[in-house]
């Protein structure tokens, strides 16, 4: 199911959503002019190979192109950051502050068209509902904190992986947690296919945010089963349970606090 719209509209302009939109965009473009820079020089294929050996690029292979370098320095890396909150780095020389930042840099990051189009999808649809009512301030310390809460809920399920997170997908997952608090009633228009073609239908929010945190718990604990034998399946399904669950618990808490100040007003 493809959303490509909701209903109530957003009453103010969402800002702060349309910043978020535009920095994965800048971020995937500059991502794309690095997909076939090969080292320039025997010099470079040298450094980056020492650099490969000293542990800079978990996950790639020796002699990594400047794509994979732009990979390896700003996505999550749970065995990196890990070691790197523990003092225990495992890449000597490497800046502390930077591993730690990736936590949030890996949000911006994203592997492919699919990817970055699946995600900005969803934020265009859901996030400027939910921004409207944290505002533009709360909006965007819920989104960071949801994609932090994500990556680290995917990390602490299998710390000792090598496998760079990347995406937007675990803050879009708090947002929709958000949405389905703030507007259970709402309607969303869905691309559902039928035969061969995609048809637009209405289908309330609780059904299609329900369907798909559903799936995602499914096939989350899925990849736990001996028969798979790693977490690692290229989908990271429990920052997506993870971001899902804050966004839900962080505005029914906000609400929570909001109504009691109603009161006492």
């Amino acid at each position: 199911m493809i959303p490509i719209g909701d209903s109530p509209k957003s009453r103010t302009m969402p800002w702060v959503n349309y910043t978020l939109i535009a920095i994965n965009i800048a971020v995937f473009a500059y991502t794309l002019s690095l997909s076939a820079a090969a080292p320039s020089s025997r010099a470079e294929a040298a450094r980056q190979f020492q650099e490969q050996q000293a542990g800079i690029c978990y996950g790639f292979p020796a002699g990594p192109t400047e794509l994979d370098r732009f990979f390896c320095r700003w996505s999550f890396q749970p065995v990196e950051w890990f070691d790197t909150v523990r003092d225990e780095s495992r890449t000597p020389g490497q800046n502390r502050l930077e591993v730690l930042l990736t936590i949030v840099t890996s949000t911006f990051v994203h592997g492919g068209w699919l990817h970055i189009i699946g995600n900005l999808l969803f934020l265009w649809v859901f996030g400027d509902n939910v921004e409207d009512r944290l505002g533009h301030f709360g909006y965007a310390v819920f989104y960071l904190l949801a994609g932090l809460t994500a990556a680290l809920t995917q990390g602490f399920i299998d710390m000792e992986t090598a496998v760079p997170n990347v995406g937007a997908s675990g803050a879009v997952a708090g947002v929709l947690g958000a949405y389905l608090v703030y507007y259970p009633k709402a309607t969303v228009t869905t691309l559902v296919p039928v035969a061969i073609v995609l048809v637009p239908i209405p289908i309330p929010a609780v059904l299609m945010i329900g369907f798909w945190f559903l799936q995602n718990l499914l096939s989350g604990f899925a990849t736990l089963s001996p028969d798979v034998g790693t977490p690692d399946s290229g989908v990271a399904f429990f920052a997506h349970i993870g971001g899902f669950v804050f966004g839900s618990l962080a505005v029914l808490l906000f609400l929570r606090g909001a109504g009691k100040r109603s009161r006492a007003r």
